[in-house]
């Protein structure tokens, strides 16, 4: 059985571009679309606050319309997808990353009801970011039709095979380019423990991290021969290359590292991404 995509929502706006953004991936990829709500039906860790009152039917009718109105959109146009929508009991931000596992993909908006109008990231969107055991999609802006590319963030260094293997494979069931951006600031260490020069010829090492992203690359154009390959190499803080990559292009999918070392459990970079990016974002841990 194929693997569904998942997706978050709320009934706020953005979880609504969310599903319909979800719908399509679905239907690109040939899989069934689970649509969860999460509904905190009583208090149980916050004790010292009045409560509510009890989960009744007309909460329940009201949490129904939004997710007939989440498949509404997210089958607008693919009237043979597959969906299935869920209430499930408990907070949004745990709740979505229980039900990411066994999926392919999890979607949610940039942030929902319970956020900040001025947040450019909710907290639901950023803790399953972090959390999720399989690929986070966050979704910000409606679809503006296809622009036929995919952005991958990549560094050059080893061990990024799992962020390359979903960028191809992307790009691969979308029929769209693939463009790889390699963004330095200072010269890519070859070796663990590698000493960097304070001095340097900006042009010489720019030669190098095309080699370097050239390297990292080798062997998926043979592996993915129908999908076009460029390659972007930049001298500037990658935050901002992806960012700037982002409004032009289909899709960013970047990677991020987890341990301790990530800020609120993502990369520097891929926190950056995620709060300024103009096109949907999908983060892959590995």
């Amino acid at each position: 059985m194929t693997m569904p995509i998942v997706v978050g929502v709320d009934g706020s706006a953005p979880s609504l571009l969310a599903a319909s953004w979800a719908g399509r991936e679905a239907a690109i990829r040939g899989a069934p679309l689970r649509i969860v709500h999460a509904a905190v039906r009583w208090t149980h860790s916050v004790p010292l606050v009045p409560q509510p009152p009890a989960w009744g039917a007309g909460a329940e009718a009201a949490a129904r319309e939004m997710l007939r109105q989440a498949a509404v959109h997210a089958q607008a146009g693919r009237p043979h997808l597959a969906v299935t929508t869920e209430i499930v009991e408990g907070g949004a931000p745990e709740e979505l990353v229980n039900a990411a596992e066994g999926a392919q993909l999890v979607v949610v908006g940039n942030r929902g009801r319970g956020g900040w109008a001025e947040l450019l990231l909710g907290s639901v969107s950023r803790h399953v970011a972090t959390r999720a055991p399989c690929p986070v999609a966050v979704i910000r802006q409606p679809h503006t039709g296809d622009r036929g590319e995919i952005v991958v963030g990549l560094t050059g260094r080893p061990g990024q095979e799992p962020l390359l293997d979903f960028a191809f494979r992307e790009a691969a069931l979308r029929s769209a380019a693939l463009r790889a951006v390699h963004a330095w600031v200072d010269p890519t260490p070859r070796e663990p423990g590698d000493m960097q020069p304070l001095v340097y010829d900006v042009e010489a090492v720019g030669e190098e991290e095309a080699l370097l992203l050239a390297e990292a690359i080798a062997g998926w154009r043979e592996k993915y021969p129908d999908v076009t390959l460029t390659q972007h190499v930049v001298h500037e803080h990658p935050a901002k290359a992806l960012i700037d990559a982002s409004t032009d292009t289909d899709l960013v999918v970047i990677g991020a590292h987890r341990g301790a070392r990530a800020l609120l459990g993502l990369g520097g970079t891929a926190h950056a991404v995620l709060h300024h990016s103009r096109a949907p974002v999908i983060v892959v841990h590995f």
